[in-house]
């Protein structure tokens, strides 16, 4: 095993920054110079720090932050700036395709043509392409922080690039920005890649700069019950802590189901907190962020901003700390930055109106905490278990057997053998566990509560349920019942 769950020295991170600065001709920036970086991101206002701007929110209103990132970059600093103007909180920049696979000779080429053609030819913003020079031109156009939205195993470049121009948050993780997006990359590779993104900001941590780092919450977007989805971002948090990062958001995607996506929000702050704490980071400020719906969504667009709604409301009940949102158009394709506007707008309204309110303590909502909290137990002793107390090694031997499973992602390093469905009620739970590692009454739980909708449809408890819920939500149902086939 190649890789340890072990903070790499300054001497160690230092050498290999030599070789990651010298795989693209932008990693020659002399602005690259960590201490001429450092001088840099400390002269910004906090307003403009991420990090900053998450503790001071941390339990007061849901704060907003789209997704959207075109190539070229007066395009793309006109959009930034609509959004902000719109009501953004937060503004990302989602890099393109290209530029996630490293291949940056194509990401030129996109720019390029993007420029020929008057249009977008990417599917988002080439970061790595345009430098630090580049990227500051876009840091310094708006007035609140920026964050890098990507997909990259390996993100290392893009990673000193954006935060040498003053971007204070990178989303990612070994794990979210691997197993849902690449088929072929190894977890080794790709927790080894992050270890070094994370050092760079222990790094700035250490010289008096705050850096905010994001697990990517949803993993797939389809599905994933919440226990795998907490687990996966408590891991990275871990491995982030380790590092050095102080300031670290986990997320996660909605659910559908109100009291399961309050209580896996619930869930996901306690316990991030408490296993930093029990693994010795005694000094990582923990935030959480909501993820709109991330499945199909209507056609109509009055009907998506019905979905938009209930998104927002749910995220602001939860009391995440940031909700990512959707747009209107999201079944059409890449939102124009209109429509992307309208999805901040209505996501704001919503989170205003909800700000002094909370969803009432329950039976029901606490029963699924307690039952959140035993699978991710459940799945974590695993992992330290076939890891023998590493948690990264634990993580590649876990996804080996299974005992860590992603429904639904493209990698072939993950085993693909689970099948999530709904219950009755609509709340996500397991159909088929592979060799998931929950105990035997953590199965039957899952097994009774399949059992009851099976029941309540009258039919045979089969993968139909999962597809019949795959596809319910972009037809007006939560739960793909087989009353609503028509």
């Amino acid at each position: 095993m190649k890789v340890r769950n072990v903070k790499l020295t300054e001497e160690e991170f230092l050498l290999e920054r030599q070789e990651v600065l010298s795989t693209w001709k932008t990693g020659n920036d002399p602005q690259l110079d960590l201490n001429k970086a450092i001088t840099y991101l400390k002269s910004l206002p906090e307003e403009k720090n991420f990090a900053i701007k998450l503790e001071k929110a941390r339990g007061g209103r849901t704060l907003i932050q789209p997704r959207a990132g075109v190539p070229v970059i007066t395009s793309h600093i006109e959009l930034m700036r609509y959004l902000e103007a719109s009501g953004a909180d937060f503004l990302p920049t989602t890099i393109d395709s290209y530029t996630r696979q490293n291949r940056y000779l194509e990401a030129e080429r996109g720019i390029e043509e993007s420029i020929i053609h008057g249009r977008s030819m990417l599917n988002g913003f080439p970061a790595v392409n345009h430098g630090v020079t580049g990227c500051k031109v876009v840091q310094e156009s708006v007035n609140i922080p920026l964050q890098a939205r990507h997909g990259t195993p390996d993100a290392r470049l893009l990673a000193e690039i954006i935060h040498a121009a003053g971007w204070t948050s990178n989303e990612g993780g070994a794990i979210s920005y691997n197993i849902p997006y690449a088929k072929n990359i190894s977890l080794e590779d790709s927790i080894r890649y992050w270890q070094y993104c994370d050092r760079l900001v222990g790094y700035y941590e250490e010289h008096g700069v705050k850096i905010n780092r994001e697990p990517f919450g949803p993993l797939t977007g389809t599905l994933v019950p919440p226990s795998i989805s907490n687990t996966v971002g408590i891991i990275e948090a871990l491995l982030a802590a380790e590092q050095g990062v102080k300031n670290i958001t986990v997320g996660y995607g909605m659910g559908g189901n109100v009291v399961q996506d309050v209580a896996a929000i619930r869930t996901l702050q306690k316990q991030t907190e408490e296993y930093l704490v029990r693994f010795g980071y005694q000094d990582v400020f923990v935030t959480t962020v909501f993820h709109q719906w991330m499945g199909g969504f209507p056609a109509d667009e009055s009907e998506a901003l019905g979905l938009i709604s209930m998104s927002s409301t749910v995220g602001a009940l939860s009391k995440a700390t940031k909700m990512i949102t959707k747009t209107p158009h999201e079944s059409v394709g890449i939102p124009t930055k209109e429509a992307n506007g309208i999805g901040i707008k209505t996501s704001k309204l919503v989170t205003r109106l909800l700000v002094e309110q909370k969803l009432s303590d329950s039976l029901e909502l606490s029963t699924e905490m307690d039952q959140i909290e035993k699978e991710v137990n459940c799945l974590m002793d695993a992992i330290f278990f076939v890891g023998q107390g590493d948690l990264a090694v634990g993580v590649v031997r876990a996804f080996e057997q299974g005992i860590l499973d992603i429904p639904f992602a493209p990698s072939k390093f993950n085993a693909g053998k689970i099948l999530p469905a709904r219950d009755a009620e609509g709340k996500i739970r397991i159909l088929e566990f592979g060799n998931l590692g929950f105990d035997e009454e953590i199965k039957q739980f899952h097994r009774d509560k399949i059992a009851a909708r099976a029941a309540f449809e009258g039919r045979e408890i089969s993968f139909q349920m999962t597809i019949d819920d795959v596809y319910a939500v972009s037809t007006g149902h939560l739960v793909g019942h087989t009353s609503y086939q028509d």
